[in-house]
C-alpha cells in the first residue's frame, strides 16, 4: 500500500487531520479515523475477544435492562443510534424498545450500509433511514421521524474516546439533534484494575494491535504515504491521572516517511496517540451528562460494577440558578 495506489477521493478533513497530527509537537490523530471499513471489522472482531469486557457486559445489561429502557422511554419511538448499530446490542434494544423507525449514524459509510441492511434482514418490517454523518456535530434527523418521540442509543463506552471538554460538546450535540425531552441511553465504562484494562485493550492475539496499525495502512493507501507499518508497533497504556487508556503507535526505530509529500521523522521510542478510552465513577458520568444538559433518569451495572448503562432525559434549558 504505497503511493501508486492513492487514492484522489480521499477526506479532506481526514487529510488535514493526519498531516497536522503527525506534525504535532505531540504528534496524534483522532481516534475517528480508525474506523474505515477494515478497521470497523477489526473492532467487530476486538468485541468478542475473552479480554475484551465492555461488550460482554454491556449486552448482558441490555438483555437484563432493555425492557425497563422500554417502559420508562416509551415505546413506538425513534431509536437513533450514533455509530452504526452491532450485530449483538442494538437487536436487543429494539425488540424491548418495538420502535416505529430506526435511524443509525456512522462516518464510515460502507460499514453503515452493511450494519442497515443486516438488521433489515432481522427487522422486515421496521423503517430503517440510515444517516451518513459525523455526529459531532448536530444532524437533521429524516423527516419521516420528525413528530415522533426519540431515544438515542450510545453504547460501548464510545464516550470515553473523547476528552471531558469534546465529550460534553458531543452529548449537547446529540440534545440537539433529538430534541428536548427525548431519552438516551449510554453506555460508561467504569475505573478498575490496571491489568484488566491493559489487557482489554493489547489482546493476546494481536487484534487490536492490528486495528491500530491498520490507521497506517489507511494513510498509505488514502494519503499517498510510504510509511513502513512494521517500524511501529501497538502500545495500550493506563495514564492514572487522566483515568484512561491511551493507545499509542510507537517507532521502534529512526525513521522517515511521507504523507502528500510532506516529510516527517521519528525518533526509536516516540509515539503518534491515536486513541483515549476515560473511564468514569458513578460521580463523574453524572456530572458530565449534566454538563450538557441530560438529566439521569436511571443507572444500571453489573455486580462487579465493572460497566453501566445509563438512561438519560434532555432537559429544559435552565434560567437560573
Amino acid at each position: 500500500m504505497h503511493g501508486s495506489q492513492s487514492r484522489t477521493d480521499a477526506d479532506p478533513a481526514f487529510r488535514d487531520d493526519v498531516l497536522a497530527g503527525l506534525a504535532a509537537p505531540i504528534p496524534a490523530v483522532p481516534a475517528r479515523w480508525l474506523y474505515d471499513l477494515r478497521g470497523s471489522e477489526l473492532f467487530e472482531q476486538i468485541t468478542q475477544l475473552p479480554e475484551y469486557y465492555p461488550t460482554r457486559v454491556e449486552t448482558a445489561l441490555l438483555l437484563r435492562y432493555s425492557r425497563s429502557v422500554a417502559e420508562m422511554a416509551g415505546r413506538g419511538d425513534a431509536v437513533v443510534e450514533f455509530g452504526s448499530g452491532s450485530s449483538a446490542k442494538t437487536p436487543i434494544l429494539l425488540e424491548a424498545v418495538e420502535p416505529a423507525a430506526y435511524v443509525p449514524i456512522d462516518i464510515s459509510g460502507e460499514f453503515l450500509m452493511e450494519s442497515a441492511a443486516a438488521l433489515k434482514k432481522q427487522f422486515p418490517l421496521l423503517p430503517v433511514y440510515p444517516v451518513e454523518a459525523d455526529f459531532m456535530q448536530a444532524i437533521e434527523l429524516p423527516r419521516q421521524v420528525e413528530a415522533m418521540g426519540k431515544l438515542g442509543f450510545f453504547p460501548g463506552s464510545t464516550i470515553g474516546n473523547l476528552v471531558a471538554r469534546t465529550a460534553v460538546d458531543l452529548l449537547r450535540a446529540m440534545r440537539d439533534t433529538l430534541g428536548e425531552g427525548s431519552f438516551l441511553l449510554i453506555g460508561m465504562d467504569r475505573v478498575k484494575d490496571e491489568e484488566a484494562l491493559i489487557r482489554a485493550y493489547d489482546d493476546a492475539q494481536g487484534i487490536t494491535a492490528e486495528f491500530n496499525l491498520n490507521l497506517l495502512h489507511r494513510i498509505n493507501a488514502e494519503l499517498n504515504g510510504d510509511i513502513p507499518v512494521g517500524a511501529f508497533r501497538h502500545r495500550a497504556i493506563w495514564n492514572d491521572k487522566m483515568s484512561r487508556i491511551e493507545m499509542h503507535l510507537e517507532a521502534l526505530q529512526d525513521v522517515e516517511f511521507t504523507v502528500e509529500g510532506e516529510r516527517f521523522q521519528f525518533k526509536a521510542g516516540e509515539t503518534i496517540h491515536t486513541e483515549n478510552s476515560h473511564k468514569y465513577g458513578l460521580r463523574d458520568s453524572r456530572l458530565l451528562l449534566r454538563a450538557a444538559g441530560w438529566g439521569v433518569a436511571k443507572e444500571w451495572t453489573d455486580p462487579e460494577e465493572q460497566f453501566a448503562i445509563i438512561l438519560a432525559q434532555a432537559e429544559p434549558p435552565r434560567f437560573a440558578p
